[in-house]
């Protein structure tokens, strides 16, 4: 690990931006590649009908996988049997009863989009807008334009698990742009502009696997995933990506060692090209159906809750082979 993290405004000083490229009014960033022709490209891609949900179960017992300084989701009754033994409410006319319960949690808490506004660095956030805007809520970029609009088209999935010949990639393990690549050939896909991109590290299933102490070993956050290189960054910016998911907390190599940063493509992809983060999918039955049928490519679908100011949302986004 370097000794001193580089500043972000020196390690992407020739990275490539979006800002700007869609007007001074854009929050939409990637998502402005998902056309309607986008979404038709999206539905040719679909041959069998088999349709995998991506979401993980929320506020199980045993504890959901998120980033170690959020608390697990609470989730409570507020109205059941309970109320009508006990006296305290009564049937309704005709005799129907009810359950009803309350949940807080954190909106990155489970699979989820992160926001534009989610990140940044120095005083602006995604598209050059001030990061007061951020204040007390997402006045800028905030999840609800990217859930207005939907996150819909061609899907890939990247086995980068398989490729590397392992059912998980290890804690800290980059995948560089060849491996992105060579995976690819690999499967005998070919990754296409404007896709959307999904890649398999098991992580997550290493999580049910083991518990929180399988990803986080004794609390520390060292994510495997795609690493931060200028090669990889300017790949993104050429095929145009709209958004990239996977099966990790955080969606990417969470150190960089040459520079000592965390999160840097937080800020390379999402910051500064505005491509669309979701994470934590559930990806391991998917890949295994991938393997087995050779078809990498379909339908996907992500509609995020309309959270008024959100940084993000919790969503089940929907694949269809």
């Amino acid at each position: 690990m370097a000794q001193k993290p580089v500043p972000f405004s020196e390690l992407l000083k020739d990275a490539p931006k979006n800002w700007g490229r869609w007007g001074a009014n854009d929050e939409l960033g990637g998502l402005n590649f998902l056309t309607n022709k986008e979404v038709l490209r999206g539905i040719k891609a679909v041959q069998q009908g088999k349709v995998f949900t991506l979401g993980v179960p929320v506020a199980r017992p045993q504890g959901d996988p998120l980033f170690p300084t959020r608390s697990q989701p609470m989730r409570t009754m507020a109205m059941d049997k309970g109320f009508y033994i006990s006296g305290r409410a009564q049937a309704m006319p005709g005799g129907l009863e009810y359950a009803d319960d309350v949940i807080v949690m954190y909106l990155q808490g489970s699979t989820q989009y992160d926001a534009l506004g989610h990140v940044w660095h120095g005083e602006t956030i995604y598209n050059g807008y001030d990061a007061k805007t951020t204040i007390g809520g997402l006045q800028k970029c905030s999840i609800q334009p990217i859930a207005e609009h939907g996150v819909v088209g061609r899907g890939v999935l990247i086995d980068a698990a398989r490729y590397k010949g392992k059912p998980h990639l290890d804690a800290g393990e980059r995948i560089t742009l060849d491996d992105l690549l060579g995976a690819a050939k690999k499967q005998g896909v070919t990754i296409e502009k404007h896709d959307i991109i999904l890649i398999h590290t098991g992580w997550l299933k290493l999580f049910y696997d083991k518990g929180m102490e399988g990803i986080f070993p004794k609390g520390q956050f060292n994510e495997p995933g795609l690493g931060y290189s200028l090669e990889l960054v300017k790949w993104f910016h050429e095929m145009e990506i709209p958004s990239l998911g996977t099966d990790t907390i955080a969606s990417e190599q969470s150190a960089h060692d040459e520079s000592g940063t965390t999160l840097p493509l937080h800020m390379a992809l999402l910051h500064y090209q505005g491509v669309i983060f979701n994470e934590i999918d559930w990806l391991t039955d998917l890949a295994e159906d991938c393997a087995k049928d050779g078809q990498y490519t379909f339908l996907f679908v992500g509609a995020p809750l309309k959270i008024v100011g959100g940084a993000g949302s919790p969503v089940n986004p929907v694949v269809i082979k």
